[in-house]
């Protein structure tokens, strides 16, 4: 019989899961009876299980031997040919290597009975069960094809992990495999790296994983990877589609109880963990999310209730993420994350320790100085040299053998050890600083607020048109300002002014309502022109607000110096709540948990996003722990104090949209842009040299043409948009349900077209990447020699209904006001140990657009696009370096100036002041 060849499902398209098969002679098997008669094989068909439950098990075969009478010797040519096609189908030998990555606390740690029986499992060759699932029905019963499984046995541990093989003999008939089934005989979790099939005749076929598998003993459920070929839900292979279908079904669970630790399940619910009432009631937090208090949702863990407080959840055990999402315990002892929880529950309250009196400040100026020579003493904390490995940056060993924390000096205090004191540094950063997002341009005279003025007070600025003529007077008048657009503003009055009289109830802090004042001056930098702090009426106490200006006598500049310590303070508590935690992270979970719920691996849109979602909900999940919980670092060491986070849900109400994260969009809604096509991405910005703005607009263009090019691969088709079922579920479920509150804003995007997916796609990637980059990697640079960003205003303006003491007092050591105004010596030390945790890169980190994802290399045209991604941003980078190298652009260059290199994409380990990860991973 010739040789004849078979391409299985030749419909398909070429992928690196095809299967080319070249099925060598059948051949007629005989044995000869005890009569000499001649007898043939048959060889029968397994019993079938379930069609949804079907295997076949290698390499035994079930045979039936039948003897051929010689009687119908005259038929054996018709009888040979039927029988031959009765013949079990020829079969080729497979081999998959399963990598396994070994971790600090899984299965690799020598301990109890369990290890032992494993052990024995290893011997037995009998680690991981494998099941090889065809991507396509049976063409005769239309069902589900069988299953052909495998055990794997442990061969060997290389550089990339541990290593187990299993060996297969599959039917030539069996067509593409689209999948593997795994069950872990271990009794403890693994963490697949990813499985490569060897023996295929267009070579490996290599499934990404990328995920922990749970020990059958703890769930007898079978875990699924499919192949790294993305597809539409409506393209999904046959074989394929039931499998899709369960698995979605799995990660998003049923709503009930509460959550274990190797739960996959992804769910929604309120923040209601913030707080602690049973263990103090005045640890008490309301409820954020719902009408009176709006909010993005978070994942659900199905705690408890609290017995005080049964609106609020427990916050006992590990706050659970599903367990895709804690990838930490494979990284390095210095990923981010790892050495934060370090700070948050170890060194945090050592320091306290050491600091018996929380509300001692700083004696003077040059005290601050010793934090970067001297340091502060530690006490043993764990294990000897624990915090010398987690925090290698800031905590040495003397001669004496005792830690001690010595931070660091920025670079910005190396550069000019007085920045922090200068009024063009300080309008400089409005623009090129941690927090370039709230400047806005001033488009109407006078400045008023929208607050009620029967509760607040007068609405009108009281920074008059005569205030700022006297100012700028010899170059334009207010109303030719604000006509060529010179005139901007950084406006807290209406956010703040509603909690001023809460917060000046706690103890050692105060608050304003603020407003400063800029003015664009021709060389294109800004001069701060006016300071307005509010504090609202209250009971019998009357309004009391007073416009600061710069001055040249002695009295105004130390109140024109405390007044910039109070807005800083503002802008800080904005910046961290707002900018960073409300605008990234806590606004970015949704997106992550109905990316999990609605969308496969397998569609090309999740596999776009995974990059960008590593890590964020369990770096989410340590914040509700130990950073943004009542007590936590930002209550104790932020103005708002406990209303912190219940001010962010107000900034959520009132600021944040959807359509105004994307960048061109926010910088038009601020005023400091407007489209014009004769300009570069389409905006002339109206501060030219805001460096923020014009990096930010070269990544975002980079990010969209990236994105174009791969939804418009996916999606040729604009009615492919509207028909995807699993995409139009997943937008709906982010704008309905993880944004519930927002459910019913007029200016949610649309998604009917590739174009209005793109924009959509965009906005999300830019927002885990550069807008994040932007706002937070910076933090230690402009955050850690503290004067330059005070957290927290302690005292109140000398000038706010002063007693004769006071104000003899401040008259007499103005610079001992400025520094009981600063954080106290513990307030500063545990922000810095915070900020410099979460401005340092890991030596594991990946930035956007530097390592392509294994999905998107198999196949040649995503590959295309990405390669010219990554080209894009190295020229970007380029692009950078030559601007601020020019003398032209003041607002990055200068003397004393550190150059403008937050959204520089890549950066090397460390506190470096640049580097664009792809995700939200601190």
């Amino acid at each position: 019989m010739k040789t004849t060849e078979m391409l299985v499902n030749p419909t398909h398209h070429s992928n690196s899961s095809q299967i080319l098969y070249r099925r060598p002679p059948l051949r007629k098997t005989f044995v000869h009876g005890l009569d000499g008669a001649t007898s043939s094989f048959r060889i029968l068909s397994l019993p079938k299980r379930h069609k949804n439950n079907r295997r076949i098990t290698c390499p035994t075969s079930t045979i039936r031997a039948i003897s051929s009478s010689p009687s119908i010797t005259d038929n054996f040519q018709e009888e040979e040919e039927k029988r031959e096609s009765e013949i079990e189908e020829e079969t080729i030998a497979v081999k998959a290597v399963v990598t396994v990555q070994p971790t600090v606390t899984g299965f690799f740690k020598s301990l109890g009975l369990d290890r032992g029986l494993d052990d024995i499992q290893d011997l037995l060759g009998k680690t991981f069960l494998l099941e090889l699932v065809s991507a396509d029905l049976d063409p005769k019963t239309g069902e589900e094809k069988e299953t052909v499984e495998g055990y794997a046995h442990k061969i060997g541990k290389k550089e990339d992990g541990i290593k187990y093989e299993a060996s297969f003999k599959v039917p030539i008939k069996f067509g593409h495999i689209g999948a593997i089934l795994v069950e872990n005989e271990h009794h403890k979790e693994m963490y697949v790296s990813d499985i490569v099939l060897d023996g295929l005749s267009n070579g490996p076929l290599n499934i990404i994983c990328g995920s922990w598998v749970h020990s059958k003993f703890n769930n007898p459920e079978k875990r699924i990877f499919f192949t790294s070929k993305s597809y539409l839900p409506s393209q999904t292979p046959s074989g394929l589609r039931r499998l899709r279908d369960e698995e979605l079904v799995k990660l998003r669970g049923n709503g009930e109880g509460e959550r274990k630790h190797i739960d996959r399940i992804y769910d929604y619910d309120v923040y209601n963990d913030i707080g602690d009432p049973d263990r103090k009631f005045k640890l008490s937090r309301p409820v954020l999310g719902g009408e009176e208090r709006p909010y993005p949702r978070r994942c659900r863990t199905g705690r408890p209730p609290c017995e005080s407080d049964t609106l609020a959840e427990k916050r006992s055990g590990r706050f659970y993420v599903p367990r895709d999402e804690c990838f930490s315990e494979i990284k390095q002892l210095t990923f981010s994350a790892k050495t934060l929880y370090s700070v948050l529950h170890a060194l945090s309250p050592s320091l306290a320790n050491v600091m018996a009196d929380k509300d001692l400040g700083f004696p003077y100026l040059t005290a601050i100085d010793a934090l970067f020579s001297k340091g502060v003493d530690l006490p043993t904390i764990g294990t000897e040299g624990f915090l010398r490995k987690v925090m290698p940056r800031v905590v040495k060993t003397m001669d004496s053998g005792k830690d001690v924390l010595r931070f660091e000096p920025p670079e910005t205090i190396n550069r000019d050890k007085l920045f922090w004191f200068r009024d063009e540094e300080f309008a400089r950063q409005t623009l090129a600083g941690l927090n370039p997002c709230s400047i806005r341009l001033i488009t109407e005279w006078p400045i008023k607020s929208k607050l009620d003025p029967v509760i607040y007070g007068p609405q009108e600025s009281s920074i008059t048109e005569e205030m700022i003529n006297q100012e700028i007077g010899g170059i334009m008048k207010v109303d030719e300002a604000i006509k060529q657009k010179k005139l901007f503003i950084l406006d807290y009055h209406d956010l703040l002014l509603p909690f001023v009289h809460q917060v000046r109830e706690l103890k050692g802090t105060t608050l304003y309502g603020s407003r400063t004042v800029f003015f664009l001056n021709p060389d294109g930098t800004l001069r701060p022109l006016a300071i307005e702090l509010t504090r609202p009426p209250h009971l019998d106490s009357p309004r009391w607000n007073q416009v600061f200006s710069p001055c040249w006598h002695s009295t105004g500049v130390w109140l024109w110096r405390l007044a910039k310590v109070h807005v800083l303070a503002h802008d800080s508590g904005y910046h961290q709540l707002v900018c960073h935690w409300l605008k990234t992270h806590s606004i970015t979970e949704p997106y992550v948990i109905a990316t999990n719920r609605q969308l496969s691996i397998m569609h090309p849109v999740h596999r776009l996003l995974h990059p960008h979602f590593r890590y964020t909900m369990e770096i989410n999940a340590l914040a509700r722990e130990a950073l943004i919980n009542a007590d936590g670092t930002i209550e104790t060491a932020f103005s708002p104090g406990k209303y912190s986070v219940e001010l962010s849900s107000v900034a959520y109400d009132k600021e944040w949209r959807f359509d105004l994260q994307a960048l061109p969009a926010d910088l038009i809604d601020r005023g400091m842009a407007v489209e014009d096509p004769n300009s570069p991405h389409g905006l002339k910005l109206t501060i030219e040299d805001y460096p923020y703005a014009n990096d930010g607009l070269i990544m975002w263009d980079s990010i969209k043409e990236w994105v174009t090019d791969y939804i418009n691969h996916y999606y040729p088709k604009a009615s492919l948009v509207e028909s995807d079922q699993e995409l139009q579920a997943w937008w709906t479920e982010i704008r309905t349900v993880g944004h519930a509150d927002k459910k019913d804003e007029p200016w949610w995007p649309v998604l009917n077209t590739p174009k209005d997916l793109i924009e959509i796609l965009t906005t999300m990637l830019w927002v885990t990447s550069g807008y994040h980059a932007a706002v937070n990697f910076g933090q230690y640079t402009y955050g850690g020699y503290f004067p330059n960003r005070p957290t927290i205003a302690r005292t109140k303006m000398p000038t706010e209904d002063p007693d004769e003491e006071e104000w003899k007092s401040f008259v007499k050591k103005p610079e001992s006001a400025l520094l009981k105004c600063f954080p106290s010596q513990l307030q500063a030390t545990r922000v810095m140990a915070v900020l410099d945790i979460l401005s340092n890169h890991s030596p594991d980190e990946e930035y956007l657009g530097e390592k392509m994802e294994k999905a998107w290399a198999d196949d040649p045209v995503i590959k295309a696009a990405f390669e010219r991604f990554n080209g894009r941003l190295k020229v970007l980078e380029g692009i950078i370096d030559e601007k601020n190298e020019n003398p032209n652009l003041r607002n990055r260059n200068g003397a004393g100036i550190i150059p403008y290199e937050l959204l520089k994409p890549f950066s090397t380990p460390g506190v470096t002041g640049k580097g664009v990860p792809y995700s939200i991973s601190i």
